[in-house]
């Protein structure tokens, strides 16, 4: 499993990192992301502390771990500077918290964060076709997610990306340990959403090549 949404306590997960990866790494994982939630309040506070505890648990375990944050319930017109501003703080993958059906996500989040090239469009609910569109132009991943709640909409998001072309990525959005999934459950939510076979296989290969990228860079 490669899971680039994950929270740890520096949002609102219940895990330190090092708790959090590991447990991870037994459920077999290749790679993790640990992307709290931020917004211009907290980028500076969150990212060395996330990128300090990846490094040494890299170095320890079996597992690659990528510091990120997700930018979240943040003015849509504030994407484009503070993803710039998290990448510049070393955040190795930026996620954004995109419209979900099940909270108050401000109208014009997902064209926001399509249009400031974030990495993955998190549980982006309802998103259009011209959403989509956009997304494959820009390089954004959007997410199929194994989280309650913001799962409803997988459904529709499978059908616009297939008609769209737009890349997939599967993601737990964990913050307690028992949100952590392994590759089986993560084909079946895939197969939940209507994506089976090929289709599938690509969401996983889309994952590795995102992290590879990412991991490429941090070193």
């Amino acid at each position: 499993m490669i899971d680039l949404h994950t929270h740890s306590l520096f949002s609102d997960g219940v895990l330190v990192p090092s708790e959090l990866v590991r447990r991870a790494v037994m459920k077999n994982y290749e790679a993790i992301a640990i992307t709290d939630h931020a917004d211009a309040s907290n980028l500076d506070f969150i990212l060395p502390r996330v990128t300090a505890a990846c490094r040494e648990l890299g170095k320890r375990w079996k597992i690659k771990a990528l510091p990120g944050l997700e930018l979240t319930h943040i003015p849509p017109e504030t994407f484009g500077t503070l993803t710039k501003k998290a990448r510049k703080l070393g955040a190795m993958i930026v996620v954004a918290h995109g419209e979900t059906l099940v909270e108050p996500v401000h109208p014009g989040t997902n064209r926001a964060a399509i249009e400031a090239k974030v990495d993955i469009l998190a549980h982006p609910g309802l998103i259009t076709r011209a959403e989509a569109e956009l997304a494959v132009k820009n390089g954004v991943c959007l997410e199929i997610t194994t989280r309650k709640g913001h799962s409803l909409s997988n459904g529709h998001v499978a059908k616009m990306a297939e008609a769209t072309g737009a890349k997939l990525v599967i993601d737990t959005d964990t913050h307690e340990p028992g949100d952590l999934v392994t590759d089986e459950f993560a084909r079946s939510v895939l197969l939940g959403a209507g994506i089976s076979g090929k289709r599938a296989d690509d969401v996983f290969r889309n994952s590795r090549e995102l992290a590879d990228k990412a991991i490429k860079k941090f070193g």
